[in-house]
């Protein structure tokens, strides 16, 4: 028959190894759990990834009509600053008027010996209207032209040319810009008149 004492002899070494059981349970838990969390390369759960939103066609022509009208001005620029003409690929972001208007302007500039040096700033181009839905969509853009950087020197000796005291350097223009099998192209682009 068994003692109390001889009980607990036999107790004690089944405590002690469900307690180790126990132990290295919780050990091994523990260490799955922050792995996860410490390894910085670890793939999030697919209920942490967030579904991809279509872009917005309205928001995506506003950008693109705007980035189209800003590129327009860099071309200009490199059309304005070179006699020959041949440096500018204004065709790639104008067309109709915008295009004649811009192209007989420098040249009328070129043959008077002049060019334009310096930077045009495209300020807070903002989409007014925009049509969507005609065959050929179309946005209205306005923006404050700011052409005080943008010099008027002679083309053989860049110095600069004496123009006008009260001409404005920084005025609303308005521009028609409309998106053609090849892209934007900018149609028409008019100085308001007033200054920005």
């Amino acid at each position: 028959m068994r003692t109390a004492r001889s009980r607990d002899r036999y107790r004690r070494p089944l405590k002690n190894s469900m307690l180790a059981l126990f132990t290295a349970g919780c050990a091994l838990a523990v260490t799955s759990c922050s792995g996860a969390s410490d390894n910085p390369k670890a793939s999030p759960t697919p209920s942490a990834t967030q579904p991809t939103k279509p872009a917005d066609p309205t928001e995506t022509a506003k950008k693109d009509a705007i980035a189209t009208y800003q590129s327009y001005w860099n071309e200009a620029e490199k059309l304005y600053a070179d006699p020959s003409g041949k440096s500018a690929k204004l065709k790639q972001y104008a067309a109709s008027a915008a295009l004649k208007n811009l192209e007989s302007d420098a040249k009328q500039a070129h043959d008077h010996n002049r060019i334009h040096i310096g930077q045009v700033t495209v300020g807070n181009p903002t989409v007014t209207e925009l049509d969507l839905k005609s065959k050929t969509p179309r946005a209205t853009l306005s923006s404050c032209l700011d052409i005080s950087r943008w010099k008027v020197v002679d083309a053989k000796t860049k110095k600069p040319l004496s123009l006008p005291s009260n001409r404005l350097t920084k005025y609303v223009i308005q521009s028609e810009v409309e998106r053609w099998p090849e892209g934007w192209r900018v149609i028409r682009d008019e100085p308001q008149g007033k200054r920005c």
